[in-house]
């Protein structure tokens, strides 16, 4: 079943009126990759009357009234990615596609969604039931942060909006707990993982330097957001607080995480894997291919690069589905539409993150100061390929599939660092689960950038890379490695990125297209840097490159870029050497 999208599969479920009302800057695709369907359903489930508004139309009431008024709450969301992300490249300009709107044009989701859609719906309905966000794009915009667009500190996403909850973080429990609240009509602010203004601040709980003070001293932002990413530990964390003006944000402690046989049970839910007919009709959605046959694992990641806002929304421990509950929507993929036998991807945030965990952070919460993986994998992590080893030799025995692979990428260094079963996991990678490709994320080469990245030393790169292609000749496949790499990231120069080229090309034997620009995206630390142009770990001064032109100067280092950027628009300039028809012939005559 999908969760009904008009008024009239309301009525014919007869759940008028609703209870909840979802609104999503992405399409509508009832999966368990979807943020809006993931707690739609678990909604469901739970006895609640749901309905979903995706991409609503912002210059009228017609899809934002189309289902009435909710009885307990609306919840909000941007989508999978931040607004801002989806809607703008790293140089600022405007992105012309959108994996997640129908007929792939990027013309649905507004900048800065969640704040437009809350803004939506107070106007068409005056004094409505609560205004609840959450979602990637709330979650990691809930306290002051540094937003690259405006180039400027921005408020809380919560008074941006004026919205009435935020709840943040992967929040199936948090959801829960809220709608049972407002159903009875009790007291809400005690709930884990959820955010509120208040005049007052309980007094236990630690307050941030404030959004006057963070903006007028960079220390002081600094300041503020080492605490900010200590307490996020659902074990550990103490309760937040951040006042602008004369009133305050209230961060509750985090949710605890799902247990495994709760995590079964959420993706046993009954799902459609396909985009609801009402937005399918209005063109194809190209996200539906990247996850219609992937099978989703564990959440969370030990990573915790700093560029990167996973862990601080999924969080610093990884949780996963038991291996049978895996089987069974494995067994269940032949008869979806369109299978070909090819599982796509099996993965969380990183795949072979998957059935392992500290004892002590279970038992304490995360080190405040120390990561799981880096400069090295922890001891105490409990690192084992064994689980993910067993989970991929049992799929391929499911009748109906013919092949699994890992899409999304891999860490290489907890494979190299895995004594006891990192060998025989890349054997059986390299024998059956490349398709063709196996991605990693090295990023750079250069040991102070990797050092501000958070990432490991080359040396574990190159040890895997000598695994991983004498498999593959002994398999007598010819397979490769694609790896993804950051431009302008802070801290890196364009000696760096000319190192990093030589790098790649001596010692990868590869001139890698795949470089991104960097973006500093909210709450990472390597937004922090890029804003203050400080290490937030040594006070010492970075060089930043903030210059579009330095930007892709360094991006061109890889890539010869600027070379192919003017050979293409001589081509397109000189008749004579155009591959415009149209230009030639005007030339010829």
């Amino acid at each position: 079943m999908f969760i009904p999208t008009t008024s009239q599969e309301v009525a014919a479920l007869g759940w008028d009126p609703l209870d909840v009302i979802l609104v999503s800057g992405d399409t509508y695709i009832d999966s368990p990759y979807s943020g809006a369907a993931l707690i739609g359903k678990q909604l469901i489930a739970a006895g609640y009357r749901v309905g979903i508004i995706a991409q609503p139309e912002v210059n009228s009431a017609t899809d934002i009234t189309r289902l009435g008024e909710p009885r307990l709450f609306w919840g909000v969301t941007g989508g999978a990615v931040d607004s801002m992300v989806s809607n703008y490249t790293a140089l600022g300009k405007p992105r012309r596609s959108d994996d997640y709107t129908p007929g792939g044009v990027n013309n649905r989701r507004p900048d800065r969604a969640v704040i437009v859609y809350a803004n939506l719906i107070r106007r068409y309905f005056k004094h409505t039931v609560p205004i609840v966000l959450g979602g990637v794009e709330a979650s990691l915009r809930r306290v002051v942060h540094y937003d690259y667009w405006s180039d400027s500190l921005r408020r809380s996403i919560l008074l941006d909006a004026k919205a009435d909850y935020l709840l943040y973080g992967m929040a199936d429990l948090s959801i829960l707990e809220l709608a049972q609240a407002l159903r009875v009509g009790v007291d809400t602010t005690q709930i884990r993982g959820l955010c509120y203004a208040s005049a007052t601040i309980p007094s236990d709980y630690l307050e941030l330097p404030s959004y006057e003070e963070v903006i007028a001293d960079k220390d002081r932002f600094i300041e503020m957001f080492h605490t900010f990413y200590q307490n996020n530990d659902p074990i550990s964390a103490q309760g937040l607080a951040q006042r602008y003006g004369s009133r305050y944000v209230v961060q509750n402690p985090p949710a605890q995480a799902l247990t495994t046989p709760e995590m079964d049970a959420v993706y046993a839910l009954p799902f459609e894997h396909a985009v609801h007919p009402y937005y399918a009709a209005q063109g194809e959605v190209r996200a539906l291919e990247t996850i219609r046959f992937s099978i989703p694992t564990h959440r969370g990641c030990y990573g915790e690069c700093n560029f990167c806002a996973i862990a601080m929304h999924e969080g610093r421990r990884v949780t996963w589905r038991s291996q049978e509950s895996i089987l069974a929507e494995a067994r269940q993929m032949p008869a979806r539409q369109g299978f070909k036998g090819v599982i796509t991807d099996l993965s969380g945030p990183t795949a072979n993150m998957y059935g392992f965990e500290c004892a002590l952070k279970a038992s304490r919460g995360a080190c405040p100061e120390k990561s799981c993986i880096y400069p090295q994998v922890c001891p105490l992590l409990g690192l084992t390929h064994e689980h993910q080893l067993a989970l991929l030799k049992a799929l391929r025995q499911v009748p109906g599939v013919r092949k699994v692979f890992i899409g999304s990428g891999i860490r290489h260094d907890m494979v190299m660092a895995d004594a006891e079963y990192g060998e025989a996991y890349l054997q059986e990678l390299v024998n059956y689960h490349v398709s063709g490709q196996l991605k990693l994320a090295p990023e750079h080469s250069q040991p102070a950038v990797l050092r501000r990245m958070r990432k490991p030393s080359v040396q574990s790169l190159l040890a895997f890379k000598q695994r991983f292609d004498a498999l593959s000749k002994a398999a007598g496949k010819k397979q490769f490695l694609t790896y993804y790499l950051i431009a302008a990231y802070p801290g890196c120069t364009q000696e760096d990125m000319f190192a990093l080229k030589h790098f790649a090309s001596e010692k990868l034997g590869v001139l890698p297209e795949q470089v991104q620009i960097f973006t500093p995206t909210p709450s990472t630390y390597a937004s922090l840097m890029y804003y203050t142009e400080k290490d937030p770990f040594t006070g010492e001064h970075l060089f930043v490159e903030k210059s579009l032109t330095g930007k892709m100067k360094q991006k061109a280092a890889i890539t010869g870029w600027q070379r192919k950027a003017k050979s293409s628009q001589k081509s397109k300039t000189n008749p004579k050497t155009s591959t415009n028809p149209r230009a030639r012939k005007k030339h010829q005559a």
